[in-house]
C-alpha cells in the first residue's frame, strides 16, 4: 500500500515520493510552508516536521519558565537569601561610611608620594607669608613728577626733589638694622639685618643719614628699617 503524502495526503507512488521528516511527499508538494516555493533534499530545512526555505524558517526564540509550585519556591528562597547577604554587609560596614581600599604597595606608593607634595607646598606658603610679614614695603621716596634716573634731578626746584645728602657731625644717635636693604640710588646705603649705623640723622619724612659700621659707606637709609640703640 502507498504511503499518503505529508501535505495532500494522496498515495505518494514509489516514483514521485520524497521521503524526508519522517513524512513522504509528492515532488511537487514538498514545497515551503510559507511561500510555496519548491524544495530539495539540499534547500529544504526543516521545523516542527515542516519545510521551509532559507528565507522564511521560523526563528527560535527563548522559552517562557511556567510558574510552577517549585519554580515560585525556588524564587521566595533566592531573593530571602539575597536579603540575608545584604543585611550581613550593611552591618558590617555600618559606621564606617568609606570604602575599604586594598593597601597594596602601589597605594602606598601613591600616598606617600601625595604627602611629599603636601609637604613642599605647606613650606612654600608658610616662606611666602614670613618673607611678607618680615619685611614691609619701603615707603614712596620719589616725589610727583619726580625722574629717578634722571641725571639733573639736583638742577631741579628744591620742592620736587630729594635733599642731598649732606654728612651730619659726628657724635650722631645709634641704630640697628631690622631688616636687609639693597641700595637703589648711588648715595644710598645698603644693609644687612643687625648692621649698626652710627652717627645718624634725620634727613626728611622716611629717610635718615648714617654711617653703616660693617661696611664703612654713608649715605642715606630708610628709618623704617632701622630702630634705635
Amino acid at each position: 500500500m502507498n504511503p499518503p503524502c505529508g501535505r495532500c495526503n494522496k498515495p505518494v507512488y514509489p516514483t514521485e515520493k520524497i521521503n524526508c521528516l519522517d513524512k513522504y511527499w509528492h515532488k511537487g508538494c514538498f514545497s515551503c510552508e510559507v511561500c510555496k516555493m519548491a524544495l530539495s533534499m539540499t534547500t529544504y530545512k526543516g521545523f516542527e516536521k515542516k519545510p521551509y526555505c532559507s528565507m522564511h524558517y521560523p526563528k527560535t526564540s527563548f522559552t517562557i519558565v511556567t510558574d510552577t509550585p517549585e519554580n515560585l519556591r525556588l524564587k521566595q528562597q533566592s531573593m530571602l537569601n539575597s536579603q540575608a547577604l545584604y543585611k550581613e554587609d550593611f552591618e558590617k560596614n555600618k559606621g564606617k561610611g568609606f570604602s575599604v581600599v586594598a593597601d597594596t604597595p602601589e597605594m602606598q606608593r601613591l600616598k606617600k608620594t601625595q604627602d611629599q607634595i603636601s609637604n613642599i607646598k605647606y613650606h612654600e606658603e608658610f616662606e611666602k607669608s614670613r618673607i611678607r610679614s618680615d619685611a614691609p614695603p619701603p615707603e614712596n621716596r620719589q616725589v610727583e613728577n619726580e625722574q629717578p634716573s634722571n641725571p639733573e634731578r639736583f638742577s631741579q626746584p628744591v620742592g620736587q626733589m630729594r635733599p642731598a645728602p649732606v654728612a651730619p657731625p659726628s657724635g650722631g644717635k645709634r641704630f640697628q638694622a631690622m631688616y636687609s636693604y639693597t641700595a637703589a640710588e648711588a648715595d644710598e646705603v645698603s644693609l644687612q639685618e643687625g648692621d649698626l649705623i652710627s652717627d645718624v640723622e634725620p634727613i626728611d619724612e622716611g629717610w635718615m643719614f648714617g654711617f653703616n659700621q660693617r661696611t664703612g659707606q654713608r649715605g642715606l637709609l630708610p628709618a623704617n628699617y632701622v630702630r634705635p640703640v
